[in-house]
């Protein structure tokens, strides 16, 4: 009986202490719930009203995307209008590997749709290699209508995979300026970070190609153009609504030249498969009339990135088509230095006209017999025939005479050794050998017997044809030099408003019109009794010039024999010419490599250009060389 009155007591005492325990829980919870409404409530206060700016900012971005509109790039014609550089449309089978899981069997899935060649492959390739992994980079250009149908039926089997339409760059005339228009190619890394650098990364979404030499390297900031912008609405699967806004791009300026496309190829046509160079300057402004480097490359190679096979028979050719010898190319410049080192003579009080030599042959220094080409010697030379027959025993002992810093210093007056400031990257600057030039390069002394050989241009002497062209105009144009340019003038498209390229002259070299007329005179008896007299024979017009020969390798005192010597290995052909003799409108030197004598190869090709400039004389053939022209 006693146990049953206490149970009821504990069982009435555990529950009301487990009333008490959930009243607390209960109201622990309830608490728990209003925090959390409360935190909930601040949160979306915060981000309603005080992120709401933000955040609008974010879901404008989703729905609004910003397109780049890339403008037109300008295109390059001759003084005549000749177009030789202009672009086209055309669509693109466009590939994106970040976004293809398997990149090759995706590609030879596509190509069952798509032709795509083995050099497709290799250059796709070989922009893989030196793009980013999310770029957008071409397997197939120039698809036909046929191959875009095909490929929109089946696009949904290639994620990351798409048809997109660009501009294509391209060259009309091929190799033929080559080295004087250049080429565009891809945007690189090293591009990249120049253009950030410079402050002009902006401009340059959306788009995929550059100048990387040539004028299209030059004046890209002029061709480029402007940027522009589009606003378009897109829904949640990326598709365009519709345009919300546009800011139009500016195309890029014309480039009009001062090359002559048909003096162009008429230079190229008269070197015909000889390796060399030509440039051809107007006298009274510096434009630069025909410039040549042979042999040239196909610049539409690079356009849709040169694919490794051909970009290795280019640099591996033994003929360097990749070199563009009028501008970094460097030469003796052999008898050509003659004219020169008269006039130094003149200058400096050293020689008169009328003052002569006897020559027997060679000029003897140190114990050191200097030989002359002709064996027995010219007989009495002076300064006239000395140019006109081309004397190295004159020019010999007017070296020893003048004393190297002095031919250096005069030399250097007429450009040599220098860069001229053409508007073309990748100009030498050649070497003008002087006594502090040799102890900067070779920590040693200079020797007096070097200066001899210096005298008919040969020794240390090396030269780009450029820096000899600009020589002859300077000479030519009375001792006013101008800086040589290739573009006449700019044009922008929308206003035809024209940036001109003003003439800029470089220095006036003060020369005596007495030592100029010695000089031009003689050097128009070259083409008319001397040297190169069979390659102007029966020219209707006066003209002046100096041949030359220049070596590739000494050959320790024996006697040159051509034929016994390895092709690449024979001498240089050089010649330099103005036209007309009276009143110049074009001075040019010419380079034919390992050709032998400038009278034989060099020589007939400036008789045909100046043929083309002067009477409208156009050749159909090859220079043939003249065998029985004088060896200098």
């Amino acid at each position: 009986m006693s146990e049953l009155l206490i149970n009821p007591g504990v069982e009435m005492r555990d529950a009301q202490h487990e009333l008490h325990h959930f009243r607390l829980r209960l109201g622990i919870a309830t608490m728990f719930v209003i925090v959390m409404f409360a935190l909930l409530f601040v949160r979306f206060m915060y981000l309603q009203i005080v992120m709401h700016d933000h955040y609008h900012t974010l879901a404008e971005a989703n729905r609004i995307s910003i397109l780049p509109i890339v403008p037109n790039r300008g295109i390059i014609v001759d003084r005549n209008g000749v177009v030789l550089a202009h672009n086209y449309s055309a669509y693109t089978l466009e590939v994106t590997p970040s976004k293809v899981e398997d990149l090759e069997s995706t590609i030879e899935e596509i190509s069952t749709l798509v032709e795509i060649t083995p050099r497709d492959r290799r250059r796709f390739k070989k922009l893989l290699e030196e793009s980013k992994r999310f770029e957008s980079l071409p397997i197939r250009t120039r698809l036909t209508d046929e191959e875009i149908a095909r490929f929109a039926a089946n696009r949904y089997r290639f994620p990351g995979i798409d048809v997109r339409a660009r501009l294509f760059r391209q060259y009309p005339q091929g190799e033929l300026f080559s080295h004087v228009i250049g080429h565009i190619g891809r945007i690189n890394q090293k591009d990249l970070e120049k253009l950030e650098n410079e402050g002009r990364d902006s401009n340059y979404r959306g788009t995929d190609y550059i100048g990387k030499t040539g004028l299209e390297y030059t004046y890209e900031d002029q061709l480029h153009g402007t940027t522009g912008v589009e606003q378009v609405e897109v829904d949640s699967g990326g598709r365009a609504v519709r345009s919300l806004s546009r800011t139009s791009p500016i195309s890029g300026s014309n480039l009009v030249l001062k090359l002559d496309a048909r003096l162009q190829e008429v230079v190229s046509r008269a070197f015909g498969d000889r390796r060399g160079a030509l440039v051809a300057i107007e006298p009274e402004t510096g434009g630069v009339l025909a410039f040549v480097s042979k042999p040239g490359f196909d610049p539409n190679l690079f356009v849709d990135g040169i694919d490794p096979q051909n970009w290795n028979e280019l640099n591996t050719s033994p003929d360097k088509p990749m070199v563009n010898r009028a501008l970094a190319g460097t030469y003796p410049p052999g008898s050509t230095f003659k004219p020169f080192m008269a006039l130094a003579a003149l200058t400096y009080g050293k020689r008169t006209p009328g003052q002569a030599i006897s020559d027997p042959g060679f000029y003897n220094f140190g114990g050191h017999h200097f030989r002359d080409d002709k064996p027995g010697g010219h007989g009495l030379v002076d300064m006239y025939k000395s140019i006109v027959v081309s004397c190295d025993t004159y020019y010999y002992q007017l070296a020893n005479d003048l004393g190297i810093d002095a031919i250096s210093r005069f030399m250097g007056q007429l450009g040599f050794g220098s860069r001229t400031g053409i508007d073309l990257a990748g100009e030498s600057a050649g070497v003008l050998p002087s006594q502090e030039w040799k102890m900067r390069r070779f920590k040693q002394k200079w020797y007096a017997g070097e200066t001899i050989s210096i005298g008919i241009g040969q020794g240390y002497n090396s030269y780009t044809p450029l820096q000899l062209a600009l020589a002859t105009a300077t000479v030519a144009n009375n001792g006013v030099m101008f800086r040589p340019h290739i573009v006449n003038y700019v044009e922008e498209v929308h206003t035809r408003q024209r940036s001109l390229i003003e003439p800029k002259p470089i220095r006036d070299l003060n020369l005596k019109p007495e030592h100029v007329a010695v000089i031009k005179n003689a050097m128009v008896g070259v083409n008319r009794e001397g040297t190169s007299a069979r390659a102007f024979a029966g020219a209707p017009y006066t003209n002046a010039g100096k041949t030359g020969t220049a070596q590739v390798v000494g050959l320790k005192g024996e006697k040159y024999v051509e034929s016994r010597v390895a092709e690449r290995f024979r001498d240089h052909a050089l010649f330099i010419a103005y036209a007309p003799a009276d009143r110049p409108t074009i001075a040019l030197a010419v380079i034919v490599e390992n050709s032998g004598f400038g009278a034989r190869a060099a020589a007939p090709i400036a008789r045909q250009v100046f043929d083309y400039w002067l009477t409208g004389k156009e050749p159909t053939k090859p220079v043939k060389d003249d065998d029985d022209a004088p060896e200098h």
